[in-house]
């Protein structure tokens, strides 16, 4: 996730307070200055304090609250010294978020001795318990995993001393509430409680009050600020659901588009729309709910490394996605509500980069439209109808000419569809 801002007044994370060892291993990933939701929250968070973050995907987020956690494990006085028994948790919705933010603070505790795990289902649990067995100073993990292995007394919850729920409002959309309970019920009452989300709605702020100790309440941006990034420029139009597909493989031809995250809202949708693609000759992959774990993590992998240069995502699976380069973000079909719409083009528009959001509202998602505008201020109630074929089309997106139906031979999906049973509860 980097960070080349050049505002000179954006602070370093050595002004922060922050170890050397952590600015160094983040200095090599090139993050040298703090985006804003950083700059509040980390010397709050290295003086202990409880903290409620508000801030949108690709704000620098994970290390608002991965930063002060390592230093606080690695070197505070107020935490006992490590022995291979956790001193902090994560506690995140979706395993593609687990890997995500493990693999972050992996990066970022580098040049010290912090032991990272990360802890989901879907995975063997030996690997994991026998991860714990030989000592672990940060878990991250999905609630359901936690849970099981605190249980059955592999997971030691007795010494954390500084415990994060990231995407909080997403936890409590998935019915993990009771979840969070019960592991905030297991950790020490004088645990450091850092919740970050999106939106606050209630039950969240109802738990947070009940729970934490004098929380400060941060936002990384003013209250009437956007909902959406101004790096983002939002296209939209009315598009015939039997030319979709064509519309899509002409927008993947326009001039300066890199790496793609194509959003469907059902799984089924999200695994045509992916082989529809491949057979077009794109390098594509995809992530949803009917493919195993491994088949997922290959094709989020794949996409980070650019190996594949197209993501088909439903919105659950995408949680994983932190890659700040993505230059398009296509709805492929309309969101459901203007959180999910904002969660979704918040793919593009990232760390300074500048990008394109296209949605592909329906006939028959008019409504949906409406209200996700209406809500969010965009200005754009009055739709143009556009087919693969309209100039208006090539002109917005900037699409050539020559774009095609295809782009050449046949190819197959990365992380295509696996025999792997499916079912049970999401942990």
């Amino acid at each position: 996730m980097p960070n080349n801002a050049e505002n000179p007044s954006q602070p370093t994370f050595t002004s922060l307070g922050v170890a050397a060892e952590l600015v160094d291993a983040l200095a090599d990933l090139g993050i040298t200055e703090a985006f804003s939701i950083q700059e509040l929250a980390i010397p709050l968070a290295l003086d202990g304090r409880d903290l409620i973050g508000q801030a949108r995907t690709g704000m620098g987020k994970t290390y608002a609250f991965g930063v002060p956690l390592l230093d606080r494990v690695f070197d505070d006085a107020d935490i006992a010294e490590l022995d291979g028994t956790p001193r902090a948790l994560v506690v995140v919705p979706t395993r593609e978020l687990a890997v995500q933010v493990g693999e972050d603070l992996e990066r970022a505790a580098k040049y010290t001795p912090v032991r990272t795990a990360t802890i989901y289902g879907g995975r063997p649990y030996e690997e994991q318990i026998e991860a714990l067995q030989r000592g672990v100073d940060v878990v991250v993990g999905t609630p359901g995993r936690l849970i099981d292995l605190f249980e059955r007394g592999e997971l030691s919850l007795a010494d954390v001393a500084v415990m994060v729920l990231d995407e909080a409002d997403e936890m409590l959309d998935m019915g993990f509430l009771p979840d969070i309970e019960k592991i905030w019920g297991a950790v020490s009452e004088d645990v450091q409680t850092m919740l970050f989300s999106a939106t606050m709605p209630g039950p969240i702020l109802t738990l947070a009050r009940s729970k934490m100790r004098r929380p400060v309440h941060i936002r990384a941006e003013s209250g009437d600020a956007p909902a959406t990034h101004s790096t983002t420029r939002q296209v939209v139009f009315k598009s015939h659901r039997m030319d979709k597909p064509e519309v899509v493989a002409r927008i993947l031809q326009a001039d300066g588009r890199g790496r793609t995250v194509i959003f469907a809202r059902t799984k089924r949708t999200a695994a045509e729309v992916a082989e529809d693609l491949a057979k077009r000759g794109f390098s594509v992959g995809a992530v949803h709910g009917d493919l195993g774990q491994k088949a997922r993590e290959q094709s989020l992998e794949a996409f980070r490394a650019g190996e594949v240069d197209i993501l088909v995502a439903t919105d659950v699976a995408a949680r994983g996605i932190d890659v700040d380069d993505v230059t398009h973000v296509i709805n492929y079909q309309t969101p459901d509500d203007p959180m999910t719409y904002v969660h979704r083009i918040g793919r593009t528009g990232r760390a300074g980069h500048s990008g394109t959001a296209v949605t592909l509202v329906g006939y028959d998602e008019a409504h949906k439209w409406q209200i996700i505008d209406s809500e969010l201020n965009l200005g754009k109630a009055a739709l143009p109808e556009w087919f693969s074929t309209s100039e208006e089309l090539r002109e917005a997106l900037d699409i050539p000419e020559s774009a095609k139906s295809s782009v050449g031979a046949a190819r197959k999906v990365h992380g295509a569809r696996t025999n792997q049973p499916r079912g049970g509860r999401r942990r």
